[in-house]
């Protein structure tokens, strides 16, 4: 047991240090000084919507946690949903193993609220779930309209490929919404029984999931320059691989990874100011909320020690 819980931790710090290799050896002609031209050349009002942008985001998070507690029929306030929510993703997108992060901060602020460990587990595992869902229902949409946004990672596939892969992810999807539609059975891990989200609730996570997605991939986009963007829906496309491929690493942040496949999928751009829209991409979307939350667990534990005395 004591070493499985090593295997996601070295796994990604394995990711980071092999990332870190390549960017040394991808931006070796790079300087610091031509990074800080990049942020200084961001204008004010990309600031300001790269920061809006992140509000969204995680105001969508919060989203995944109460399409969750809405599915196991638990009423819990809003304030404390969206606080919880923040807290976890915040912390669980620094430290990395996204899952088994958030398990534990979930675990030790809804069983407070009355939540038995069986139903954090399956608002873990649906909290996941709709990410997954936001994100195949994105990248469906992404290769059917923007089919050259696989090009700029695999060139060997041709675009009647991107589209049909593209047809075959929504197809899955609608297998999962006729799931719902008919009541299936529940899926079965041992104990723990998973049911199918009832319509509405899989609506809301059709909704929330790209939406989240959407958003974090603005942040990049308004920092970018002008010159060379290929527009939205490529960044978008771009981002989403990226932070997939980050998340499925276990790096904590997806430190090395996410810079390393994000400057791969925009290689005819200027590598600087790709690195400084990552940069502030890395400041709202993770140091900040990073900042604030742990701000939060602090209070909240201190709270719950003055309730025990």
């Amino acid at each position: 047991m004591k070493l499985k819980s090593y295997i996601w931790p070295v796994v990604g710090l394995c990711a980071v240090g092999f990332s870190v290799w390549l960017l040394y050896h991808e931006l070796r002609g790079i300087s610091v000084e031509d990074v800080g031209e990049g942020l200084a050349a961001i204008p004010l009002h990309g600031w300001i919507l790269a920061g809006l942008s992140s509000i969204v985001a995680y105001a969508a998070l919060a989203g995944y946690d109460h399409i969750a507690l809405m599915h196991l029929g638990k009423k819990v306030s809003f304030a404390f949903i969206t606080v919880c929510s923040f807290t976890t993703y915040a912390l669980s997108h620094n430290i990395g193993g996204s899952v088994l992060s958030g398990a534990v901060i979930r675990y030790r602020a809804y069983t407070s609220k009355g939540l038995t460990g069986q139903e954090v587990g399956i608002l873990v595992a649906l909290c996941s779930f709709t990410f997954a869902l936001g994100a195949l229902l994105l990248g469906a949409v992404l290769l059917l309209s923007e089919p050259e946004v696989l090009e700029r990672f695999v060139d060997i596939l041709p675009i009647s490929a991107s589209r049909m892969t593209g047809g075959l992810i929504l197809a899955l999807i609608g297998l999962y919404i006729l799931g719902s539609w008919l009541g299936l059975k529940p899926l079965r891990f041992g104990s723990l029984q998973i049911h199918y989200p009832r319509l509405p609730i899989v609506a809301r996570q059709l909704i929330i999931g790209p939406i989240e997605l959407m958003a974090a991939a603005a942040i990049i986009y308004f920092a970018l320059p002008e010159q060379g963007n290929p527009g939205y829906f490529i960044v978008l496309g771009v981002f989403v691989i990226s932070f997939s491929v980050a998340l499925l690493s276990h790096a904590p942040g997806g430190l090395g990874v996410l810079e390393i496949v994000f400057l791969a999928g925009l290689s005819d751009m200027n590598p600087a100011a790709v690195l400084a829209a990552l940069l502030v991409f890395r400041l709202f979307y993770l140091i900040i909320p990073l900042i604030l939350a742990l701000v939060v667990v602090l209070v909240f534990e201190k709270s719950q020690f003055a309730q025990r005395e």
